[in-house]
């Protein structure tokens, strides 16, 4: 341990060893050392060398070290060690080599000795696991570690990570950390690990990191907070910024409402802390963010409406008019409410009403203006509240309206100042800056406006005292052509520029405008004059802006002016300046280097002053006519003639087509209606033609019943011929065999009824018998009777249908007998007192059937008489029954209460005997036999006694 001894403290006598030689020897002590102690000792020492000596200990104890990482996972204590030893390594550490040259190599090691540990994705893997680890020593180090290899190669660590199982979702954890430490050093962590990496950023946010995140900052106290506060806002815009699907989940999480606390300013705003300011400028970059102009159209217009809706556009507006606000705070806020107000009507009108805090109150609109044409403001400052004009007009035609109506001679007030008014002092007064962003002012309310451009054409401006008015436009060329008289070159090329990017977006798409512009004698000369010239490099631009307004002119000319007609100004040009020429000054709008930074975003953001040429809607505008005006140009006369001919065939052709579509749009609207009518008219004829079904086979089955009745009817009109003949034969009348007839049908459903009735008594009496209980024999003896009463009743009505009978039977034969004797005038005497004596017989069995029904009532009365004793029989048997079964299991059981006394006894007489036995052993006298004989006997009398009484 002597090399530990020199490292760590006193100092042996001889030669020393090299910080190489000492860490080898330790490199050795790790790898070969059984005791974790002496492994444990080696590792403390190698991370207080590891600062000092880096590249020694990177080189040769890195593999070692890793090595300790996956097999001493049960002490804490190494594991630490060697986390901070590798984080020593991989970590460069800018404050304690500040020479840029040492930097540079410290950053080229930390980059080295990163691709080592990266090269086995195992590591990466294992550290995440060690994470894990709740223990301080281990967790906090591996924190540090894995943010300085995500600094150093944060793309291969993104990717080991992303598909490491669990991986992001372990380092999420470390924000639900109770240790604040560990905690913000997570923030950085994810800093680090969700840059320009959209798939990690997604998972990081579907953990629900807003919400985590947002707590955070609230716990921390808002902008208000420290450091901890900035780190979250950071991370939280490494997550939205740039992620359409991000940006949607934080809207649907209504997080957006959320933020509005953020933005609660005070009365008192002096003060403002450094940490303050930064963190609500963050904040203010968060809401751009979810509004910025480069997201889509959809998202953008929803985040708007849930910010109006929320209130916090009306916070943010707060902060605009606030008193002590910092300057960079308030430019950055200016910017904030541009986008949020940008295209969204309703955000808009807000915007329009908002006031300022001030006496008379007046419109934030005017009060930002009065700032953009104020030389003395920041720069800045005065790029935001231009953008935030743009942004006010931008899709506004109302608001559009409202600015050029403050210029027209009707709604001028000479009390108060309005918007169009300081836009024309700003345009015209001496500040370049002020010139060029009141030109781009107005251009962006006429912006796609024909209206507006049409509107301002009555604008008109005193110039002195004595002299006539002039319009707006000519006031504009007037400025363009006194521009040598400006001091400054670049402030005069400033000034063109602004008033020429006016003048393409007021005569474009203007036909009315562009023949106003011509119609001033002076504005082609001057044209042709710059474009033509030899100018310098800074003049360029304005050439190439003279060419497009010149092209302008002739794309939009509707050749109202004789002089200016468009092929008029082609031969000027052509004679004066050259086509080709021509072409190539236009070109140099687009070839400048400030024209493809303007056209990247809407914002304006130029570094100095000098730079701030090119608007971006302009730049939309160059983009769109430029080879429109090519063409224009270089075309000859011959060519237009043949277009304008071409032209009107395809107007033709299209008026034509125009005709034919709204033929056809009217054929298919009647078509469609006809199909409607179809539609409707099929199902009724469907309807009918059910119903038709329906009734012809009604129509059948009537036919049918029809058929069926008239057959029989018939039928029996044949029968009736046939038995009035013969009752005509034998001399009676069809009335009276009908009677007869008749009186027969009832005298059978008498009898089938009798008959009836003595078969439910026979069963009822049967019945009685098989449930006869001995309790009812009176009952029963009456039963018996009436059934005697019914056998004999029921021998007579046997009787009487047998006689019956015999009466039909008879009638049969006179009847047949008088079919046969009908021709026999003798014999019909004869069946006519055979008849009457059948007849007086019926009327006696009529009659004695009568006495038999009332017979029958009386048995029917005594039955159900019967039958009520019967049932109370019954009930009384039953209830006699539930007695005896309840007697019967009393004596069940005291024979068991009884048995259970016989075996005491028997268990007693067994103790006495033995006791008996024990005495006559010990020379005691006992009773004689006989008298416990007789004691049994009596004994067993009173247990039969006992069980007589029971038995009873």
């Amino acid at each position: 341990m002597n090399f530990l001894r020199g490292v760590m403290g006193s100092q042996p006598t001889g030669p020393q060893p090299t910080g190489a030689e000492t860490i080898q020897k330790l490199c050795d002590r790790v790898a070969s050392s059984t005791l974790l102690e002496d492994r444990r000792d080696a590792v403390r020492a190698l991370k207080s060398l590891s600062k000092k000596y880096r590249m020694e200990v990177g080189t040769m104890a890195i593999d070692h070290l890793v090595r300790i990482l996956q097999t001493d996972r049960s002490d804490t204590e190494i594991l630490g060690y060697a986390l901070d030893t590798l984080y020593n390594i991989v970590c460069n550490d800018e404050e304690e080599e500040p020479e840029e040259n040492l930097q540079k190599q410290e950053d080229d090691m930390g980059a080295q000795f990163t691709d080592k540990f990266v090269q086995e994705p195992e590591n990466i893997t294992l550290l995440l696991t060690l994470l894990e680890e709740f223990d301080f020593h281990v967790r906090w180090p591996g924190v540090k570690l894995l943010t300085a290899l995500l600094k150093n190669q944060c793309a291969q660590v993104q990717g080991i990570i992303l598909v490491s199982p669990m991986g992001v979702s372990r380092l999420m954890d470390l924000l639900a950390d109770s240790r604040e430490v560990i905690r913000n050093d997570g923030l950085l962590l994810l800093q680090q690990l969700t840059k320009g990496n959209a798939a990690i950023q997604k998972i990081v946010a579907f953990e629900n990191a807003f919400e985590r995140l947002l707590d955070i900052i609230t716990e921390e106290g808002s902008s208000d907070g420290g450091i901890v506060v900035e780190d979250c806002l950071l991370l939280l815009l490494n997550l939205l910024k740039n992620n359409s699907s991000n940006q949607n989940f934080f809207k649907e999480g209504s997080y957006i409402q959320k933020m509005k606390p953020w933005f609660e300013v005070g009365d008192d705003n002096s003060g403002w802390s450094a940490q303050k300011v930064t963190n609500l400028h963050l904040m203010l970059q968060l809401v751009r963010v979810m509004v910025s102009p480069v997201n889509s159209p959809g998202a953008t217009a929803s985040c708007q409406k849930a910010m109006f809706q929320c209130g916090l556009l009306q916070q943010l507006c707060t902060i605009l008019m606030a008193t002590g606000v910092p300057a960079d705070i308030l430019t950055e806020t200016i910017n904030t409410v541009s986008e949020v107000i940008r295209g969204s009507e309703v955000n808009q009108d807000y915007f329009a009403s908002v006031n300022a805090p001030s006496n008379p109150p007046r419109p934030a609109i005017v009060v930002l203006l009065m700032s953009m044409v104020n030389e003395r403001q920041p720069f800045v400052l005065r790029c935001a509240v231009l953008y935030c004009f743009q942004c006010f007009l931008y899709k506004n035609h109302k608001g559009q309206g409202e600015i050029v109506a403050t210029l027209l001679p009707s709604t001028i007030d000479a009390n108060s100042v309005s918007a169009g008014q300081l836009l024309c002092g700003g345009l015209f007064s001496a500040d370049s800056l002020s010139n060029w962003c009141a030109a781009v002012a107005l251009a962006h309310a006429l912006q796609d406006n024909l209206t507006q451009k049409e509107q301002l054409l009555r604008v008109q401006l005193a110039t002195s005292l004595g002299k006539p008015p002039v319009s707006l436009l000519q006031q504009c060329t007037n400025i363009l052509s006194q521009g040598d008289k400006l001091n400054r070159r670049g402030s005069r090329v400033q000034t063109k520029v602004g008033l020429l990017m006016l003048l393409c977006t007021w005569i474009s798409n203007c036909p009315i405008a562009v023949m106003h512009f011509l119609h001033n004698q002076d504005n082609v000369p001057f044209l042709t004059g710059q474009i033509s010239e030899n100018l310098g490099e800074d003049e360029r631009l304005v050439q190439g802006l003279c060419a497009l307004l010149l092209g302008i002119c002739i794309y939009y000319n509707d050749n109202s002016l004789e002089n200016y007609t468009k092929e008029k100004l082609k031969q000027l040009i052509e004679k004066r300046i050259g086509k080709e020429n021509f072409v190539e000054k236009l070109g140099f709008i687009t070839k400048h280097e400030l024209y493809s930074r303007a056209a990247q975003k809407p914002q304006p953001a130029f570094s100095t002053p000098e730079h701030m040429l090119f608007d971006h809607e302009f730049t939309k505008l160059v983009k769109e006519l430029e080879g429109m005006i090519t063409k224009a140009v270089l075309k000859s006369s011959e060519e237009e003639k043949k277009e304008e001919e071409v032209k009107k065939t395809l107007e033709q052709h299209d008026s034509i087509v125009t005709q034919y579509k709204e033929l056809i749009r009217e054929q298919d609207s009647q078509i469609n209606e006809l199909k409607e009518q179809m539609t409707l008219l099929t199902s009724q004829n469907e309807k009918m033609q059910n119903t038709i079904t329906q009734q012809l086979s009604q129509i059948q089955q009537h036919k049918d019943q029809y058929n069926i009745l008239k057959l029989k009817l018939g039928k029996d009109n044949q029968q009736t011929a046939n038995q009035a003949e013969a009752a005509h034969v034998n001399g009676l009348q069809p009335e009276e065999l009908s009677q007869l007839r008749e009186q027969l049908e009832e005298l059978q459903r008498q009898n089938q009824l009798l008959q009836t009735q003595l078969t439910e008594k026979d069963s009822v009496i049967t019945s009685l018998k098989a449930e006869g209980i001995p309790s009812a024999e009176g009952s029963t003896s009456e039963v018996t009777v009436l059934q005697g009463e019914l056998e004999l009743l029921k021998a007579q009505l046997q009787s009487q249908t047998t006689e019956i009978t015999q009466l039909q039977t008879e009638r049969q034969e006179l009847l047949r007998g008088s079919e046969t004797t009908a021709a026999v005038p003798g014999e019909n005497s004869l069946y006519t007192e055979k008849i009457a004596g059948l007849e007086s017989r019926l009327s006696a069995q009529t009659a004695e059937t009568q006495k038999l029904k009332g017979e029958v009532k009386t048995l029917l009365g005594s039955r159900e008489l019967m039958e009520k004793d019967l049932a109370s029989a019954t009930s009384t048997a039953a209830i006699m029954q539930a007695e005896k079964s309840k007697l019967q299991q009393e004596v069940q059981e005291s024979k068991k209460e009884q048995d259970d006394l016989l075996m005491l006894l028997a268990d007693q007489d067994q103790k006495i005997l033995s006791l008996k036995q024990r005495l006559k052993d010990l020379g005691e006298t006992i009773e004689d036999e006989d008298d416990l004989d007789s004691k049994d006997q009596f004994d067993d009398d009173d247990e039969e006694e006992e069980e007589e009484e029971c038995d009873e």
